[in-house]
């Protein structure tokens, strides 16, 4: 007969942990959730939006291989269909111009989050603009913490591409443009849900893409009060869906070839 071996408090503190580990994320996902909800809700922005069938003309940018390695989280490991959105604000009275939004954007991402929203730890240490090669964690109030890597930045735009645990797999770019009507600025992502979870919150019950867009129409404002503006007349948001096979089947690998 065997005898019990005597339990490890070590063990059994781990195992307590494990046990209330569902409760600390259901709690922060009910928190972050309302506080999102609640924004939401509240916003006062016109946003004209739309969404379309997309292509192959909307997979993402290709990364160097150099900025690839095993915690890189691209589109293609990602669940369900590939969403390329664009949200574009103009701004009015602009007292900097393009290169000057984004010198102060690269430099600080989270003066261009919303504050009850999500803010921006680095990963790495860096004296100057980021560059390829640094990361970044995007902290939120509920289970959304997603690491990213700069994988280009040059005056006007800054690129960040997904590592693995964030809720996407895919990339982002933020820029700015002078145009005849005003500074412009864009943020634009081509992007999958994470994991199957994530395509059921993000695709199947859309609160998760809700959220999303009310972030990036958050941030388009605050790029606005960053060049010393106003937004001219709302937030312009357009989704390019890009399904896995557009006939509904599976004979198709993602993503499509390029052509």
């Amino acid at each position: 007969m065997n005898t019990p071996q005597p339990t490890h408090p070590d063990a059994v503190e781990q195992a307590s942990r494990s046990g209330r580990a569902p409760l600390r994320l259901a709690a922060r996902w009910v928190i972050g959730m309302g506080v999102m909800a609640w924004s939401y809700l509240r916003e006062p922005v016109p946003i004209r939006r739309a969404e379309v069938l997309g292509g192959d003309d909307d997979l993402p940018p290709e990364v160097p291989a150099d900025l690839i390695d095993d915690s890189s989280q691209p589109a293609e490991s990602g669940h369900g269909p590939l969403y390329h959105r664009h949200f574009r604000v103009t701004v009015d009275d602009a007292r900097v111009d393009a290169r000057g939004l984004m010198r102060t954007v690269s430099g600080d991402l989270t003066r261009l989050l919303p504050g009850e929203v999500a803010a921006v730890s680095p990963r790495t240490e860096s004296r100057t603009l980021p560059g390829p090669g640094d990361e970044f964690v995007v902290r939120m109030p509920g289970p959304w913490d997603g690491p990213v890597r700069v994988v280009l930045r040059d005056d006007t735009r800054l690129r960040l591409a997904t590592l693995t645990g964030h809720l996407e797999a895919g990339q982002i770019e933020f820029r700015a443009s002078d145009e005849d009507g005003g500074l412009c600025f864009e943020i634009e992502t081509w992007a999958r849900p994470g994991t199957s979870l994530v395509r059921v919150l993000y695709a199947d019950l859309r609160v998760a893409k809700e959220m999303q867009l009310y972030m990036w129409v958050r941030a388009c404002e605050a790029a606005a009060e960053l060049a010393g503006g106003r937004v001219h007349d709302g937030v312009d948001v357009l989704t390019r869906r890009v399904e896995s096979d557009p006939r509904g089947g599976r004979g198709r690998p993602w993503p499509p070839p390029r052509h």
